[in-house]
């Protein structure tokens, strides 16, 4: 059956687009640049659905453009899809890359039904999304210029040894050290304001966090992914902005793939061969993940900081989160008996954590549909 849809294809970058576009009726490719502006992007997708007289469908690769260029394309009535352009298939014999040939590639591609379409968040749920992700960038400042500050110091023969590092006693000790060099002097300032900058800068992104938590959509469901062992709000609140909507995963098995904590598989014939995770999909919420699950190292019980999240909040949910720390201990104990490595065990643990939260989630979205309907 003859299709009727005509497919256009970008090959987007930060300056300009290189456009694919297959026409239904003649078949031709038609292959231009497009500069990477709202106007001319719009004139563009006014010029394809003109000339098509019926639906049009964009793609492009997820990357530098985000999904600007889609919120662009589609302000004009036409489809669009962002692409993941690491399951996008490669041609292992395939040696020659150009701009043209990738969007002509894609198109193709597209046509066949061989890409997979990354999840798209609406204009909210990116912004929610980025601040969260900032507040990520402002902790690792705030740990480089800790490390800057004393490589410093140490290169220069002042060590602490008045116990734990960045204490109250360790700080003290910094204000009070005198250099009698003054360009070493002039060096400790400069590091150590850095760092008082990028302090005050992580506690304000850290307001602005708990706020968004506190808002809707999001404070009911932060709420709830605290009953979990090893999960705090500012975890919670960034699992939340990353995965966007726990509904378009059908079943446990899907985040857990998703998130790259399966292991990776090369099995033919009779031989089986299984290795490291896979490590798709999204880091961020892996590294959580794998964070959180450390805790499950020690035996289970509810402490106070722990009982304290969890008041308020329903007995299903609690009981959920129980189980889960039960289990996810008894498996960290008899992996570890075993003999496997600490680090492998614990990603084991994430990955069963995953399937927690997913189960949480969806529990949670079947007791809400009757009140939204």
């Amino acid at each position: 059956m003859r299709t009727t849809i005509t497919f256009v294809a970008l090959d987007s970058h930060k300056k300009q687009h290189s456009v694919a576009v297959v026409y239904p009726r003649t078949g031709e490719l038609d292959q231009w640049t497009v500069l990477n502006t709202q106007k001319d992007v719009a004139k563009m997708a006014k010029k394809i659905k003109q000339k098509a007289g019926g639906e049009v469908r964009f793609c492009y690769e997820a990357g530098v453009c985000g999904f600007v260029l889609k919120r662009w394309i589609e302000a004009q009535g036409c489809s669009c899809s962002v692409i993941a352009p690491s399951l996008i298939p490669v041609k292992p014999g395939d040696r020659i890359k150009t701009d043209r040939r990738d969007a002509r590639k894609l198109v193709t591609l597209f046509m066949a039904g061989q890409l997979t379409e990354v999840y798209p968040p609406n204009l909210e749920q990116e912004a929610a999304r980025e601040l969260t992700r900032c507040r990520e960038v402002a902790h690792e400042d705030v740990q480089r210029n800790r490390h800057r500050l004393v490589k410093f110091l140490t290169r220069h023969g002042y060590l602490y040894t008045g116990g734990h590092p960045w204490s109250i006693p360790h700080e003290k000790w910094l204000r009070s050290l005198v250099l009698e060099n003054g360009y070493l002097r002039c060096v400790f300032d400069e590091y150590y304001t850095e760092l008082e900058h990028s302090r005050q800068r992580l506690q304000s992104l850290e307001g602005q966090v708990e706020q968004l938590a506190q808002s809707q959509p999001y404070r009911q469901i932060v709420e709830l992914l605290c009953c979990f062992r090893g999960i705090e709000k500012l975890t919670a609140v960034s699992l939340i902005t990353e995965l966007i909507e726990f509904g378009r995963f059908e079943s446990p098995r899907a985040l857990m793939n998703y998130l790259g904590l399966v292991p990776s598989e090369s099995s033919s014939g009779n031989k089986e061969r299984r290795g490291r995770i896979t490590k798709t999909g999204n880091r961020r919420i892996r590294r959580l993940l794998i964070q959180a699950a450390w805790h499950s190292r020690h035996g289970y019980g509810v402490s106070r900081t722990l009982q304290k999240r969890r008041t308020g909040q329903p007995q299903w949910a609690i009981a959920l989160a129980d189980r889960a720390g039960l289990r996810l201990r008894r498996r960290y104990r008899a992996l570890a008996e075993r003999g496997k490595e600490a680090c492998k065990v614990t990603v084991a643990i994430a990955r069963e954590l995953a399937g927690f939260i997913w189960a949480m989630m969806r529990e949670y979205q079947i007791r809400e549909a009757p009140k939204a309907g």
